[in-house]
């Protein structure tokens, strides 16, 4: 399968390192063809590896994976192209974060999330929202952390969020453990979890931990 993950931080490489691991082609994009950060890793990893602008990477990709910071989501997808992206599936891993006065803050928050923005602005994009409760880290490799922990997926899209399960299951995230939360209005709830990841992160001491749903009965 051939991938293109926009974005070069830290989720973009991990979740692209993954991805070649696995025997996928992966085009990391960025703004600029000549990215530092994006060509030094595609060197690094060479053989089935590219880098390359939004646009470049939209077009090599069969799936798209949007990786940039939810506040710059939209930009980053309209630099890439609707006419790129009509009919893929994309994985909206993102969270509207940003600190001020040392604080987290999300916007936007609780009235409507990047996922639903995403699937508004590019209404033929079959739009997933999955993966953005975890560390990258856990996101490929869950085995980091003991348990039956999950991860969500939501979205409008039944056959694409098969294919996102299916993705995850290459990451070893077993099909038991993805909780479809339905439409991609749930982005909402996923997105607005954050705050709390972010104490239990300064709680730990750490990244590598996730939560365990468990039903009565």
């Amino acid at each position: 399968m051939r991938y293109a993950v926009l974005g070069t931080g830290e989720v973009g490489r991990t979740l692209g390192g993954r991805l070649l691991e696995l025997g996928h082609e992966v085009t990391l994009g960025s703004r600029s063809r000549d990215n530092p950060v994006a060509l030094g890793w595609a060197t690094a990893a060479a053989g089935r590896a590219r880098a390359g602008t939004f646009a470049e990477a939209a077009a090599a990709g069969e799936v798209v994976v949007n990786a940039v910071g939810g506040r710059v989501a939209l930009d980053a997808l309209r630099a890439a192209g609707a006419e790129r992206l009509d009919g893929k599936v994309l994985v909206d891993v993102s969270n509207p974060l940003a600190f001020e006065d040392g604080w987290p803050r999300l916007d936007p928050v609780e009235s409507d999330s990047v996922g639903e923005r995403i699937q508004r602005a590019f209404p033929h994009v079959r739009v997933v929202k999955a993966l953005n409760t975890v560390n990258c880290r856990v996101m490929v490799d869950p085995g980091r952390v003991p348990g039956e922990h999950q991860v969500f997926v939501c979205g409008e899209d039944a056959g694409a969020k098969e294919q996102v399960t299916e993705l995850l299951g290459e990451f070893g995230w077993p099909a038991g453990r993805v909780l479809d939360l339905g439409g991609i209005r749930a982005a909402r709830a996923v997105e607005m979890y954050l705050p709390l990841w972010l104490a239990l992160s300064g709680r730990f001491g750490g990244a590598d931990f996730n939560v365990e749903v468990r039903r009565a009965g």
